[in-house]
């Protein structure tokens, strides 16, 4: 019976002399994961690069994407959030498969629980540098720019930028750096208290990506759980409809 909900972020897929084995064992995760899956929400970076232009995809994933398409026509739901590397998804997964897509953190409640759910990228109000260069890269004119380039030109000049601004994110690599400095835990505490000054219901479940850094940790009487990444580690977090665990996958 479908009845679980599963979690992966930050695969960047398209980058990495071993972006293939990536894909594969994602493929592989999915096949064993399809029996009880009612639900897969991909939290943002699943691919380093992606513009849909009107008559174009990038090349690639195609076994990623078809097996997809195969658990979507099945009745597995996908919710995609866009990420900062794959911000520029637009409507494909939406008019492929049916995928619903999100830009921000979102509400969601999942079988009676309620789940606060995001990447997690510009969540930190004091990185003003970044929130600048979102602000530009989800542009609608810049989008119009990019897409006059031929992808023969823009894809590479993308690629490029990606992967120089993977290697300056170093607080990927330093860890957990504690409930007083992690950016997403500080703004999921802050979404908390909120709903407590509301005098509504507050969440149960925090899950985010972006910090390739699994974790879980408490937040008053909810949980935070930043799901990782695909790359060194395989993780994914999978809720059965009570507990929400994070999981390696071998």
């Amino acid at each position: 019976m479908r009845q679980k909900t599963y979690f992966v972020t930050d695969a960047h897929l398209g980058s990495g002399a071993d972006t293939r084995q990536r894909e594969l064992d994602l493929v592989r995760w999915l096949d064993t994961i399809a029996p009880e899956a009612k639900r897969v929400i991909m939290l943002g970076d699943i691919f380093d690069f992606w513009f849909t232009y009107k008559n174009a995809v990038p090349r690639g994933f195609i076994r990623l994407l078809g097996k997809m398409a195969e658990m979507a026509d099945s009745g597995v739901e996908f919710h995609f959030f866009i990420g900062n590397h794959d911000m520029w998804m637009f409507d494909y997964l939406e008019k492929e498969i049916g995928a619903v897509m999100y830009n921000e953190p979102t509400a969601m409640e999942l079988e009676g629980k309620r789940f606060l759910v995001g990447h997690g990228d510009g969540l930190w109000k004091g990185d003003h540098k970044y929130n600048c260069l979102k602000r530009v890269f989800r542009g609608r004119l810049n989008q119009w720019l990019f897409a006059g380039i031929h992808p023969n030109i823009g894809f590479p000049i993308a690629n490029r930028w990606s992967d120089s601004s993977r290697r300056k994110h170093s607080l990927k690599d330093l860890g957990y750096l504690g409930d007083d400095r992690e950016g997403i835990y500080i703004y999921c505490k802050q979404m908390q208290q909120q709903k407590l000054d509301a005098g509504v219901q507050p969440y149960d479940f925090f899950l985010f990506g972006h910090r390739h850094t699994p974790v879980v940790r408490p937040l008053g009487t909810a949980t935070y759980i930043n799901v990782g990444n695909w790359i060194e580690h395989r993780d994914y977090a999978v809720f059965d409809g009570e507990t929400c665990e994070l999981k390696s996958f071998k």
